[in-house]
């Protein structure tokens, strides 16, 4: 039976306390990771969530950072290598949210946050954690796109510019640092159910879900496993890769 053995990684989730990040954070933990949970302003959901990891028999920590400031990431590599070590998996999952609109009355910034948190992010977190891998000639390297990449849906176009200039960086990266055991790969959810979803009484999907092959949309549950999978030993050889977990709804083409 293959089984997802985490014992002894050390993960650092960004955004941990949002909606995928905290499911994230469970499983990585569930899997024998010591888990380092990122916030920016969800302190009393970071200290829950850690709790609950410590309550399960886990291991983990808190930072807090803003993700798009180098000096703020630089701070969270030095405090995790100074309690647990250096990370041997970086899941890149903080976002900035804006509100979405047209082309011609999307505000500047919202291109320049996209920018910040999907780029930038990524770039600074590779400068922070990648030379440790590096050094032990071991590391996962994981982004959260989104299946609005391939998408490109009115409406989508600061959150697309933001994700595809991440893929790019993914793409790169993981041809510089494959002769080092470090992989680079990306996953890309569809429209997901998370915790706020459950509690709704009417979800509006169901022009969504007919775009669906598989007929439904995905749990946060099931991004977490990809993101758990390509964390192990078991997704060694894969390197370079965007994998959207949507059932379907959007399917890279060869």
């Amino acid at each position: 039976m293959l089984t997802i053995d985490l014992s002894g990684k050390i993960a650092l989730i960004t955004g941990a306390t949002g909606q995928l990040g905290r499911v994230m954070t469970r499983t990585l933990a569930a899997c024998g990771a010591k888990v380092v949970i990122h916030f920016m302003s969800n302190e009393a959901k970071a200290q829950e969530l850690l709790q609950e990891v410590e309550q399960s028999g886990g291991t983990g920590m808190i930072v807090r950072g803003d993700i798009t400031k180098e000096a703020d990431i630089a701070a969270i590599q030095q405090q995790v290598q100074a309690r647990l070590g250096n990370p041997d998996i970086v899941v890149a999952n903080a976002v900035i949210q804006y509100g979405w609109t047209s082309v011609l009355e999307q505000p500047a910034e919202d291109y320049v946050s996209q920018f910040e948190s999907c780029v930038l992010q990524s770039v600074f977190l590779a400068k922070a954690f990648v030379p440790g891998m590096i050094a032990k000639k071991h590391g996962r390297f994981i982004g959260i796109n989104t299946e609005c990449a391939m998408q490109n849906f009115p409406t989508q176009s600061a959150y697309v510019a933001g994700k595809r200039g991440m893929d790019g960086v993914y793409r790169v990266l993981a041809k510089e640092v494959g002769e080092h055991a470090v992989t680079v790969n990306q996953v890309a959810p569809g429209w997901t159910i998370g915790e706020r979803d459950r509690s709704l009484s009417e979800r509006n999907d169901a022009d969504y879900i007919a775009g669906v092959p598989l007929k439904r949309r995905g749990e946060d549950q099931e991004i977490a496993n990809m993101v758990a999978y390509l964390a192990s030993d078991l997704a060694a050889f894969i390197t370079g890769a965007y994998i959207p977990v949507n059932g379907g709804h959007v399917m890279p083409a060869i």
